[in-house]
């Protein structure tokens, strides 16, 4: 029988603790992440192959430890969850936003069960001169996500031009040095490794945004503006899972859980280990919220430059049926990018 949120013991999931998968995770990621460059370096091809593997997985592990992290899963102690936040951040190249702001944004995207953006980002394509937009348009419909390095670097410029935002400048100017410094570094050791970094770290921006765009349809509101009032009805509604597979649940440890998105908007501190445990307590496994994989794929190729015009689209019909013919998706990474 399928429980209700007022039926399942909250409590039990918030406090669950597993310190030993959390060790293993965090290591995976920190291990694998300076694994994986030391195999980019050889002249060996099947060992640079693997390394780009290892790295693309590290990234992406390290990124969704960082929204553990935001969502203080890992420690007991906020500042101990900042502090890891902090880490995953440097290694997922997110580390221009401050933490707190990240994790606030976050968190409210939660409360206030909406998006947030300070721009149309349709409109801005649009505004763009046309062979910057042309060339844009041209590499995001051959896989390349160039929108996403373009909202990072935009969030990492603003504080520039920005007088009210000035007082980040020294942290971001340190930071683009000590970074840039270490990649110049490694492209003096071997420009090959600078390169299949760079790969690397393209997969890892495609794997967040793959299953970041299938997640949820809210509206998207400017930060500072009146927002409506939403209730769970509304927020499961717009929230949907993207499994790697409903049938062998061990898969999803590949992202982290990140896929059971329903359980963890109804009990976002529930730590990621015990997600899977969460869903099937609170759903059948049936519902209309579960995106299947094949969907996820063809749907992100079918529509990589229509989302960037049209928006998430719908997800279901006003009877509760699935509309994949109109499930565009959302573009970018909400939780690394500070889109001001």
């Amino acid at each position: 029988m399928v429980s209700t949120l007022a039926t399942v013991n909250v409590s039990s999931y918030v406090h669950r603790q597993k310190p030993l998968w959390n060790t293993i995770a965090i290591l995976y990621a920190l291990v694998g992440y300076a694994g994986g460059i030391a195999l980019l370096l050889p002249a060996n091809l099947w060992l640079n192959g693997t390394g780009v593997v290892l790295l693309t997985h590290s990234l992406v592990i390290a990124a969704y430890l960082a929204h553990e992290f935001m969502h203080s899963t890992i420690f007991g102690s906020r500042q101990w969850n900042a502090i890891g936040g902090n880490v995953m951040l440097w290694l997922t190249g997110a580390s221009y936003g401050r933490f707190d702001d990240l994790a606030k944004r976050h968190i409210a995207h939660h409360v206030n069960r909406v998006d947030f953006s300070s721009f149309d980002l349709s409109v801005a394509v649009q505004q763009l001169p046309a062979p910057i937009r042309q060339t844009m348009l041209l590499l995001e419909w051959l896989y390349f996500p160039a929108i996403s390095f373009w909202l990072q670097w935009r969030s990492i410029l603003i504080p520039f031009y920005k007088p009210e935002q000035k007082h980040q400048r020294l942290r971001i100017g340190l930071t683009l040095l000590v970074r840039g410094a270490l990649f110049t570094a490694l492209g003096m050791v071997s420009l090959k490794a600078l390169l299949l970094y760079c790969l690397s770290y393209i997969g890892m921006i495609t794997v967040l945004r793959w299953q970041d765009a299938f997640q949820h349809t809210y509206e998207v509101f400017p930060v500072g503006t009146p927002l409506p009032e939403r209730d769970r009805a509304h927020e499961q509604a717009n929230t949907f899972s993207t499994l790697l597979s409903n049938r062998y649940r061990w898969l999803n440890l590949l992202i982290l859980n990140f896929g059971y998105h329903n359980a963890h908007h109804e009990v976002m501190k529930c730590p990621w280990h015990a997600l899977p445990e969460l869903d099937r307590e609170l759903f059948s496994g049936q519902e209309v919220h579960y995106v299947p994989l094949w969907q996820l794929l063809q749907n992100y190729h079918r529509f990589r430059l229509s989302r960037i015009f049209k928006g998430q689209g719908l997800a279901v019909d006003a009877m509760g049926n699935p509309t994949p013919d109109t499930f565009y998706g959302a573009v970018g990474v909400s939780f690394l990018v500070l889109t001001n």
